[in-house]
């Protein structure tokens, strides 16, 4: 007789990372190539020497520093190993095996997983011919059941935006006691004037939560943080279901010390902006669907010739992300690394 698991854990997919392949060009992820920003490398290299002992549990200094740049009280801050943590937080934090989970698809693919890991039920909801969220459908999908609800924007993998007008709107239709996380992992990399500050929006509604991370324009995807700026209570709730001292030294130490260069950050995210409209600019000079992107990637809804196009970037070098049978999610590199992939989608056979 063996030790028995969840049954349910056998019809769970499991979550896919982009590949590294030697040799290649990582494109893959929505990391950026540049690696953490310059000044913050010597405050990893000194917090490293200190890793014999056990992290602040609290995150104090993180805690501080955010509170000061967002200009929000503490006690409405949590923070996690990263957004794939925070989410499972807050489903854990909101669901029991009752409750139901709405969100976007195709989005951010750890929704669907962690929401059945903790036992709630998932509500996909279609994005919209244009790829972008169905807030209207989202909206009405919701029920006496639903505690939570994800709103990624910039949507990932396909990187279209939820505007301030639509958001707003969206949120009027939602019930006061469901939680509507905005999920902001590349919220550095928007330039739309329209584009809602999910911080601002938390601070006036009771029921929204904003979620960002350290790992996509801050280079820190490695060391694994992230913040949500929640309702007390919610954020207080994060704080009970987060796993004790998850946040590591050298990333609360790196993440501080990331906030303090903002002007690098700027820099950084001025470059991935210029260069990612240069990409989608000669895709859609090519001859590609490329819909309109406010993140670190572009999106190639190529439908079942997904894998075809995955293999030939295989070939010539370059790493992409592929959802079969719906579309490549391609990350702006350097100028260099991004001529490389244009290089191969210019050769493919379409």
């Amino acid at each position: 007789m063996t030790v028995r698991t969840r049954a349910d854990l056998d019809q769970l997919p499991a979550y896919v990372a982009g590949r590294t392949v030697p040799g290649s060009i990582k494109l893959a992820s929505n990391e950026v190539s540049a690696g953490p920003l310059p000044s913050v490398v010597e405050t990893i290299t000194r917090a490293a020497a200190e890793v014999h002992r056990y992290p602040d549990m609290g995150a104090t200094k993180l805690i501080e520093a955010l509170a000061t740049k967002l200009h929000v009280a503490p006690e409405r801050l949590a923070v996690g190993c990263g957004s794939v943590a925070l989410c499972e937080q807050l489903v854990q934090a909101t669901c029991s095996a009752e409750d139901e989970v709405v969100f976007p698809w195709r989005s951010f693919e750890a929704y669907p997983i962690i929401t059945r890991v903790v036992g709630a039920k998932q509500i996909p909801v279609p994005l919209t011919g244009e790829h972008a969220l169905d807030l209207d459908a989202m909206a009405s999908a919701i029920t006496s059941r639903t505690r939570l609800v994800f709103v990624c924007s910039p949507n990932n993998p396909t990187g279209t935006l939820v505007r301030r007008a639509e958001l707003e709107a969206f949120l009027d239709r939602v019930p006061s006691d469901v939680l509507v996380v905005l999920d902001e992992a590349y919220w550095e990399f928007v330039s739309d004037p329209e584009a809602p500050d999910g911080v601002e929006v938390a601070r006036a509604r009771e029921n929204v939560a904003s979620m960002r991370t350290f790992s996509k324009a801050y280079g820190l995807a490695g060391l694994r943080v992230g913040y949500t700026y929640a309702p007390e209570h919610v954020a207080a709730a994060l704080r009970k279901v987060c796993i004790p001292f998850s946040v590591n030294a050298v990333a609360q130490a790196a993440a501080v010390a990331s906030l303090e260069a903002q002007d690098e950050l700027k820099e950084r995210c001025d470059s991935v902006m210029s260069e990612r409209q240069r990409v989608r600019d000669e895709l859609l000079g090519l001859g590609y669907e490329v819909p309109e992107t406010q993140a670190n990637f572009v999106w190639l809804p190529l439908g079942e010739r997904t894998q075809e196009f995955n293999e030939h970037c295989l070939d010539n070098r370059v790493v992409v992300r592929a959802f079969v049978g719906e579309g490549a999610r391609v990350t702006i590199g350097r100028p260099e690394e991004n001529d490389t992939f244009l290089a191969a989608a210019r050769s493919y056979r379409r």
